[in-house]
Order: structure tokens, then C-alpha cells, then sequence
């Protein structure tokens, strides 16, 4: 009797296993990294019975991914870039989710003489007359978009190797800085999680034009027959309901928060 319950829990147990549904996510290494989404899937995956698969990498290829139907739903951080991606029939539904802010982030003996300023583009500037080291993602990512954007509005930037594009994730490029003495252009949330083990110091904060909102979007399915359309929504709608952005607002790291939640009920 005991070895026939055993057997039955076994196959119930495994007949749950192959009924949990499949969802893609391409995301940014700044959700991954920071560690939020190991506090926000688990429950969206417990309450609808689904297995989210995660690739982490920039904003760039993770609309990538999305544009070539590899992946369901994605959730990023280039508003300009979403917004063609929509304007093109790659996606639907695009919903905002939450932001933060871009940071600069060097030294702790700033040596560019930067700490303290509101004003991203004179301290790129003056991080351009020091000739200290600045380490870029290059990797075309959310934060690579946004770098560009600024190095633009400076009209030059470093020269030969004080320039670095390490074509890396947000985490180890922190990593980089930090083993460099460096500067670096960072979103707070990943900067938080490697704060402590880098000990690069917050130099340039609080400029409006270092907000970073992040948006989620559904695949469209009419371009993919395969799209799991239906768990994209789910996801979706959860993550911008009143339980997903409680859990975006409650997630600290020492505690601070790093992400703001504002999807619009």
C-alpha cells in the first residue's frame, strides 16, 4: 500500500512537472543582476503554474531576441528603442513597469574632481580633461544607448585607452572600474548589488536627464504562430497589477530601494 501511494505521488507529482507551462523572457542584466527577479518571478511562477526562462543580456539583443521570436515577452530599458520596436509590429501591449536612475560612478579619490555633481555632461567633460579612465559597456545595451547619447551632447570623449568598450554586462564592467580606477556609467539597481564588492563610489547623480524607466512588452504573435501569447499576458498584467509592482517597491539591497514601480493602474 505504501510503495503504491509513493508511485501515484511520483506520477502525480510528475504529470504537474509536464503540465507547468513554458514562458521566454529576454531582459536587461540590470534585473538580473541587482537580483529582483529572484524575488518577483518565483511568485508569478507559483500562482499561474509556469516555468519563466530568463536570458539576461543588454536592451539591444534582448529586443533582438524578441524581434526574431525567440523569446515571448521582453522587459527593458530604451524607451526610444521600444517604441520603434511597437512601431515596427515586433511587439504589443507595451506597458511601463518601473524606473530608476543612471549614475556615474569612479574612484572613491575622484580623481576627475566630479563627486557630488548634478550635471552629467560636465562631468563627462571634466572626466575627458582628467584623461582618467572610463570603462563603456559597448555592448548596446540600455545604458551603452544612453552613454552614447551623452558622449554626443559632450561632443568628444576619452582618447586611445582611456577609453574602454568592454563589450560586458553591467556587473562586470563595475568589476572592471573598479580594477581599472575608472569611471563608469551605471543603473543604480545593478550598482547597489555590486557596491560593497567594488567599492566604486557614487560621483554624478540626481541630473533629469539620467532617468531610466523600464518597459515591459508582449511578442506579437501574429508574426510567430509559436509566441506564447497568452502567458506574455500574464506575466504582463501580474507584473503591472497591485501584488507585482508591491514586490518592485519592497525589493531593497542594504536596504535601499533601488527600483520604483509605474505601471499605471
Amino acid at each position: 500500500m505504501i510503495r503504491f501511494a509513493v508511485g501515484l505521488l511520483a506520477a502525480l507529482t510528475m504529470l504537474a512537472v509536464q503540465a507547468q507551462e513554458v514562458l521566454k523572457l529576454s531582459t536587461t542584466t540590470s534585473t538580473d543582476n541587482s537580483g529582483l527577479l529572484k524575488v518577483l518571478l518565483p511568485p508569478f511562477e507559483a500562482k499561474f503554474n509556469v516555468k519563466v526562462n530568463v536570458i539576461s543580456v543588454g536592451t539591444g539583443k534582448a529586443l533582438e531576441l524578441a524581434k526574431n521570436g525567440d523569446v515571448d515577452v521582453t522587459l527593458v530599458h530604451a524607451r526610444a528603442a521600444e517604441d520603434k520596436f511597437v512601431a515596427a509590429g515586433y511587439g504589443i501591449n507595451r506597458r511601463d513597469v518601473m524606473y530608476n536612475d543612471f549614475i556615474v560612478v569612479g574612484p572613491s579619490d575622484d580623481p576627475a574632481g566630479i563627486k557630488g555633481s548634478r550635471d552629467v555632461i560636465q562631468s563627462l567633460r571634466k572626466i575627458v580633461d582628467s584623461k582618467v579612465k572610463f570603462i563603456s559597456r559597448g555592448d548596446n545595451s540600455g545604458t551603452d544607448m544612453m552613454e552614447k547619447a551623452y558622449w554626443k551632447e559632450v561632443g568628444r570623449k576619452p582618447e586611445g585607452g582611456a577609453y574602454v568598450s568592454a563589450g560586458l554586462g553591467m556587473g562586470e564592467v563595475l568589476n572592471m572600474a573598479a580594477q581599472l580606477h575608472a569611471y563608469t556609467l551605471t543603473d543604480r539597481a545593478t550598482y547597489g548589488a555590486y557596491r560593497a564588492r567594488t567599492g566604486l563610489a557614487v560621483a554624478v547623480e540626481g541630473d533629469p536627464k539620467m532617468f531610466n524607466p523600464y518597459g515591459i512588452i508582449a511578442v506579437n504573435p501574429a508574426r510567430y504562430k509559436d509566441i506564447n501569447y497568452r502567458g506574455a499576458m500574464q506575466l504582463i498584467d501580474w507584473i503591472t497589477s497591485a501584488e507585482g509592482q508591491a514586490r518592485i517597491a519592497a525589493f531593497k539591497v542594504d536596504g535601499q530601494q533601488l527600483f520604483f514601480p509605474s505601471a499605471a493602474r
